[in-house]
């Protein structure tokens, strides 16, 4: 179950309604397209992001390989300029690298800010530009 505000709805960084990030492919956690998160979801998949080469090669070089498909668990493999929910660790990881993808501010749950400073993720938004 998807971890939501108070009022009954999931809420992005900025406070707002949570958008959607991606249905091509299937992003989030639960494969609904949103980067909802809940106590299943223990890598906290919540930064909406567009991926790039240097993410994909860097996620890759720490063990986790978004770039190859996994048919059993219905992932097509991402490739550059695809939407995805990332860990929000991982995508911090990456900044802290210099290789952090943009992010949607709307689609990035705030569980994200957990993990992420509003302000890293504003300087990299696709959303603000």
């Amino acid at each position: 179950m998807p971890r939501d505000g108070p009022d009954g709805r999931a809420r992005n960084v900025l406070g707002g309604p949570l958008a959607e990030c991606c249905t091509s492919p299937m992003a989030g956690f639960y494969r609904d397209g949103s980067c909802h998160t809940g106590p299943q979801d223990l890598g906290t998949h919540a930064v909406c992001a567009r991926v790039t080469r240097e993410f994909l090669e860097f996620s890759r070089s720490r063990g986790n390989d978004l770039g190859t498909p996994v048919p059993q668990f219905h992932f097509p493999g991402l490739r550059p300029g695809d939407k995805w929910c990332l860990c929000a660790a991982r995508w911090q990881e990456a900044l802290e690298a210099g290789v952090a993808p943009p992010v949607v501010l709307t689609a990035t749950h705030e569980k994200a800010l957990d993990f992420v400073a509003l302000e890293d993720l504003k300087r990299h938004a696709l959303d603000l530009q």
